[in-house]
């Protein structure tokens, strides 16, 4: 989703806290995903294209500062080209080489599938998400720890890039922000060979409890708790998220988690956990809802909604966001409520994730099956029920958000779901918001969202009933305060944070 680009707080990132010398500091980004990415055309050229994604997202609205380096994966054999042909593989933002900005990180592409796909993708995401269909899954055995291998080699081909350019820098020793579950190894790694770095690491997911973490083999669970505790500040989306992580660290580790301090301490070494939420910039989103392929878009999503009432929901077709109880609950509103059948339509935005993984493929057949089903069960000729749109179209998708009476955001579990924030921001129709307790952004919107659990396919119809019911005078205020607590904490001011509570952990050996 768009973010704005404007430098953070009054003085560049880059510059040295008050009472340190004017020598200005580098500050390194670390992340799988970059802020440019490449694709070759049919007459062979490369072509840069701004990236997409949660981190990147919050990552570009700082990304523009002289004194960034952001370190990421290379991940198309465009992106490699791109990388090699580039002067000391340094690019700028907008993909040209011999900037200082962007480094594209090489790795093997056997490395790169066995890291993201077999091991981040689909054993860190499905634990911390809570997902594993446990009777068969996981199972842990040689072929695991083969991918492990892989794993543990990305981490330390990030982990040797950001110390060479901490060694670059000189005297001015670099802050370097290490993010997610792709990259937990990285901090440790890079303390061991640059200890007078100082590191954060922030998780964009939630964090899993004690019993679910230990699904992974002990000598793991310790691995990625270490692997992060060598940083000296861990932040996370949402203080439950954090809890959960200070509480893996003391069982697991036997470290000595302080949550009133929120300070880890380990092996002669203390870590800071933070809690900093990712809000919207609220400015640079209407701006960009307001443009004309978004008024288009609109103009023909009303020729097909007419007078009716509109639920909308925007997801990637991802496990945890819940979509086919979504689907299911709809389908019982029309079931249980007859009165909407004809009055209202449910607009869901599928968008393709993962499909190199098979669990994600059949997802996604299975979303398509149920509203299909839907549509026959209870279309006819002037009304279908559900209207799914699978194809990317972000420019639809922020029509979708101004024109929803009900924004539906139902996922298991997600480390903080910023659909749940713009919809109230864009919302033309002062949207309803349903909203899952398992969300990080339930702490911030709870008070004025209709909160649901997420399994309970009944009670989410009801609350859909009660949406689709409630008064303008209701909805306007809720709506109000929900765009007002979504743009609080807009990207600069998150990034900032992170790096406040870096400069303010007080230095511990390692």
């Amino acid at each position: 989703m768009p973010v704005g680009d404007e430098p953070v707080g009054d003085e560049p990132v880059g510059d040295k806290p008050a009472g340190e010398t004017n020598e200005r500091r580098l500050v390194l980004v670390a992340s799988n995903r970059g802020p440019v990415s490449f694709s070759r055309g049919e007459d062979g050229e490369l072509t840069a294209k701004r990236g997409a994604g949660g981190v990147v997202s919050g990552l570009s609205s700082v990304a523009s500062n002289a004194n960034l380096l952001w370190v990421c994966a290379a991940l198309s054999e465009a992106d490699r080209t791109a990388a090699r042909r580039a002067p000391n593989g340094m690019l700028d933002l907008d993909g040209n080489p011999g900037g200082s900005a962007v480094q594209m990180l090489g790795i093997p592409p056997t490395t790169f599938h066995r890291a993201y796909n077999t091991i981040a993708n689909s054993v860190l995401w499905f634990v911390h998400h809570m997902l594993y269909d446990t009777p068969s899954r996981p199972q842990f055995g040689l072929a695991f720890r083969r991918d492990w291998a892989a794993y543990r080699e990305y981490n330390l081909a990030f982990a040797e890039a950001l110390a060479a350019a901490s060694t670059a820098a000189g005297a001015a020793a670099p802050r370097a922000v290490v993010q997610d579950y792709h990259l937990t190894l990285a901090p440790r790694l890079l303390a061991e060979v640059k200890p007078q770095v100082r590191i954060a690491h922030f998780s964009h997911t939630p964090w899993a409890p004690t019993d679910y973490f230990r699904l992974l083999p002990d000598s793991i669970a310790e691995e990625v708790l270490t692997g992060i505790l060598g940083a000296d500040h861990a932040g996370f989306l949402s203080q439950r998220w954090a809890n959960a992580f200070m509480d893996c660290c003391e069982q697991v580790l036997g470290a000595a988690a302080d949550k009133d301090r929120q300070l880890v301490s380990y092996q002669g070494h203390s870590t800071g956990i933070g809690v900093h939420p990712l809000g919207v910039d609220a400015a640079e989103l209407t701006e960009r809802a307001a443009q004309a392929d978004v008024e288009m878009r609109m103009a023909a999503l009303r020729e097909v909604i007419g007078d009716r009432k509109l639920i909308v929901r925007v997801d990637r077709t991802e496990l945890s966001k819940n979509i086919l109880r979504g689907l299911n609950a709809y389908r019982e509103l029309l079931l249980s409520r007859p009165q909407w059948r004809g009055k209202v339509m449910l607009l869901s935005f599928a968008y393709p994730s993962r499909h190199d993984l098979p669990e994600y493929r059949e997802y996604t057949a299975g979303v398509q099956r149920l509203a299909s089903a839907i549509d026959d069960e209870f279309g006819s000729a002037d009304w279908t029920p559900v209207l799914l749109q699978t194809q990317d179209d972000y420019a639809r998708s922020l029509a979708g958000y101004r024109l929803a009476d009900v924004l539906l955001v139902n996922p298991i579990r997600d480390g903080m779901n910023l659909v749940a924030k713009e919809g109230p921001i864009l919302s033309d129709r002062n949207c309803v918001l349903v909203l899952s307790r398992e969300a990080g952004a339930a702490d911030e919107l709870a008070g004025d969202a209709l909160m649901i659990n997420p399994f309970d396919i009944s009670a989410t119809a009801e609350a859909l009933h009660e949406a689709l019911l409630m008064s303008g005078t209701e909805r306007a205020r809720r709506r109000s305060s929900l765009a007002a607590a979504a743009s609080a904490v807009p990207p600069t001011a998150w990034f900032q944070s992170q790096l406040d509570a870096l400069d303010a952990q007080v230095p511990s050996c390692r």
